[in-house]
């Protein structure tokens, strides 16, 4: 391991908007569970959550266009939250925070009626069938966050990915709700701007090399 990573080990242990849990499939839940804005943002703002977040440049830019509603973003990989978290304490913003857990657990740290949002933001596709459940846009998936949605919550998702956008819309036809937004070419459709103004390093190089970008919005009903 580097001297970089591991010096960025060290630091992130620092920040206080970073949540390092130790935590597996049999251990209870986790203390904030229901208790974020009580005793992580200190306000009742909506909770919205980037699963897969990587550098958390999406939840940067979100929680500064945004600064009514608290933002977390979520990735296993320590070295790459650091950015994220380190930009938001280096800017000064207050409703960003970071949590480093493997997504799977992800209802350990969340109660019912808790989020408001969910973006997915290129993840993983998973092209293989046989890893379909992988997909953070599978059923496994959807059944944890539509326990942890609010009234009429919204599931962004945006992804280089046809084959990913595909499925993700074939999914959703089974779910209870609304498709509010839908295009396999985001940079040439009638978004909101605020949607195409933060653009993550992996977009940026995806466009670069000329790949459409697909985005979608779902909004459950409860």
């Amino acid at each position: 391991m580097g001297k970089n990573k591991l010096k960025r080990f060290e630091e992130i242990k620092t920040f206080e908007n970073v949540f390092q849990p130790k935590i597996d499939f049999h251990s209870p839940d986790h203390e904030l569970k229901g208790m974020w804005n009580e005793k992580v943002f200190l306000n009742d703002h909506p909770v919205v959550l980037e699963l897969g977040c990587g550098r958390g440049e999406y939840t940067i830019g979100m929680a500064k266009e945004y600064p009514d509603k608290n933002f977390i973003g979520i990735d296993i990989k320590g070295a790459r939250l650091w950015r994220g978290a380190k930009t938001a304490n280096e800017n000064k913003i207050p409703n960003a925070a970071f949590l480093r857990i493997r997504i799977e657990l992800i209802e350990k740290f969340f109660a019912e009626n808790e989020v408001s949002e969910i973006w997915l933001t290129f993840p993983d596709p998973q092209p293989r069938e046989s890893k379909e459940n992988k997909r953070l846009s599978s059923p496994h998936f959807l059944d944890k966050y539509k326990r942890m949605f609010s009234k009429n919550g919204n599931l962004h998702v945006k992804t280089d990915s046809k084959e990913l956008f595909d499925f993700t819309l074939e999914v959703l036809k089974n779910e209870n709700g609304k498709l509010l937004f839908s295009t396999p070419d985001l940079y040439n459709s009638s978004a909101d701007n605020n949607i195409l103004s933060i653009q993550t390093t992996y977009e940026k190089m995806f466009r670069k090399e000329g790949k459409n970008i697909c985005y979608l919005c779902f909004q459950f009903e409860k």
